[in-house]
């Protein structure tokens, strides 16, 4: 069947996700920085107008998981409930706006993967599958991928595996995703990751094993009709994506949200994004995702940060010490959307003072201590003459340069305050005094208003100074410079 794109459906709705988290270790900055702009995503569409559903969770399945689970001797679901709380408590504490947390050892989750089983049955059967299997990436990798005989992103040598398997013909779909790809039905974003998926498909592809037996693997999705095998963890977590928004029992639901406008994935897993699950869609009979969006690593000191190689960030530290606003910022405008980008405390700190303390805290202190001070904390209400547009770059998942642009206007008033001099001009003109500032404060709730789906906390802090036309004096600082 020919997929519908959401520019064809009379909807007004706008559905984003994240991948979801591998429950097998405590929640890293990198992981931080996806939900940051997936919720940036969400606030800035329900600011439209749009009726927005936002989905994260975890993914509680597979071999790795397994395994740690019985090295730290504790049965599976204990081992996934424990972490995936600390995921939920972590959406919370980084102050997320997502409307569903979705975990694959929910019955209804179970139920609606065997669901789309059935639906890709006639692309699915068994036989046998020899090949080097790598844990990490709970997938088979060539031998040509490898580097030094280990796997380059895990650093671990794969397992020789041969096995009974279930598995999809994946290879059928290779000329439909490549016109689909080509043709941006599919979008995947930014330009470099679509080059390589291309160059990756024009090759050909395999049909891929989507189950484990059981014998080899016990903890997973029963396939429907055999029970002596478990759904190969890829072909499980994908279908998070529709079985949270009703693809089981919520026909109305599922309309409404599907397809995704957005999935918001990491780099690594964007084969299994931009072929296996359209590929799977397209076997069902569902409508494929409008975009795709990989976003790059976070490095420390040259290296991927990653749980398998141990150098990871705990986002739950910066969140504590500076306030999950600081935390989104730098991950936001720092680390580029685009690519990959580096962490640390030092250039943290250095950005923390110089942008958000000195450009934007002090710029809104100044302000407002000023109306208060020159006009007992009235100010006329002015609309900026040049607008805030950010729209086009937000379309393009461009979260570094949308806050570039919002931070380049704030440089601008903070050279007009110095330019303008209001504490003199107060003296000699009290009227144009108030006439530059009452249009600061006007700039300020424009700025504020531009940057409610980034700094969500902040924003609201901004406009509830600026609070049409009197100035509520914030009660602490925005944020403390760090000294």
């Amino acid at each position: 069947m020919t997929p519908t794109t959401r520019s064809q459906q009379s909807k007004n709705s706008f559905y984003v996700t994240t991948s979801i988290a591998y429950a097998n270790a405590k929640p890293h900055v990198g992981y931080a920085m996806e939900l940051f702009q997936a919720d940036t995503l969400a606030r800035y569409y329900r600011s439209q107008g749009n009726d927005v559903f936002f989905l994260t969770g975890t993914d509680e399945h597979g071999q790795k998981l397994f395994e740690v689970a019985k090295k730290a001797n504790t049965a599976p679901q204990e081992y996934v409930d424990k972490l995936s709380q600390e995921f939920i408590d972590l959406t919370k504490l980084l102050n997320l706006s997502n409307d569903k947390f979705v975990r694959t050892t929910d019955a209804n989750h179970k139920q609606a993967a065997q669901k789309l089983w059935q639906a890709c049955q006639d692309d699915i059967y068994k036989g046998n599958y020899k090949g080097l299997y790598c844990v990490g990436h709970e997938n088979f990798i060539k031998e040509s991928e490898l580097q030094d005989g280990v796997c380059p992103d895990h650093k671990t040598k794969p397992q020789e595996l041969e096995l009974e398997s279930y598995f999809f013909a994946l290879s059928k779909y290779t000329k439909k995703l490549e016109s689909l790809i080509e043709s941006d039905t599919l979008r995947i974003v930014p330009q470099k990751r679509r080059n390589e998926i291309l160059e990756f498909l024009r090759c050909g592809l395999e049909d891929i094993s989507i189950s484990r037996p059981k014998s080899q693997l016990e903890w997973g999705v029963e396939v429907p009709n055999d029970p002596e095998h478990v759904m190969y963890v890829w072909f499980d977590a994908l279908s998070n994506y529709i079985s949270a928004i009703g693809y089981l029992e919520e026909p109305t639901k599922f309309e409404k949200y599907w397809p995704a406008d957005v999935h918001v994935v990491g780099k690594d897993i964007i084969r299994f994004h931009c072929l296996l699950w359209p590929a799977m869609l397209l076997s069902a009979g569902l409508k494929i995702p409008e975009s795709v969006f990989a976003h790059g690593f976070i490095t420390s000191n040259g290296q991927k940060m990653s749980k398998t190689l141990g150098n990871v960030i705990d986002p739950v530290d910066y969140v504590e010490s500076y306030g999950v606003d600081a935390l989104r910022y730098y991950l936001l405008r720092y680390i580029p959307s685009n690519n990959d980008g580096d962490f640390s405390l030092d250039r943290f700190e250095e950005v923390y003072n110089a942008d958000l303390a000195n450009n934007l805290g002090n710029l809104v202190s100044r302000v407002s201590a000023m109306l208060v001070k020159y006009n007992e904390g009235k100010y006329v209400i002015i609309t900026p003459k040049t607008e805030l547009d950010i729209s086009g770059l937000v379309a393009e998942f461009r979260f570094d340069k949308c806050l570039e642009q919002i931070f380049a206007r704030l440089d601008s008033l903070n050279v007009a305050i110095d330019t303008n001099k209001p504490w003199e001009l107060a003296k000699t003109s009290p009227a144009k005094a108030l006439e530059f500032l009452s249009a600061m404060a006007g700039e300020l709730t424009q700025v504020a208003n531009a940057l409610a789906p980034f700094l969500p906390a902040t924003s609201q802090k901004i406009l509830a100074v600026f609070d049409n036309g009197n100035i509520a004096p914030a009660k602490e600082v925005l944020f403390p410079r760090i000294d």
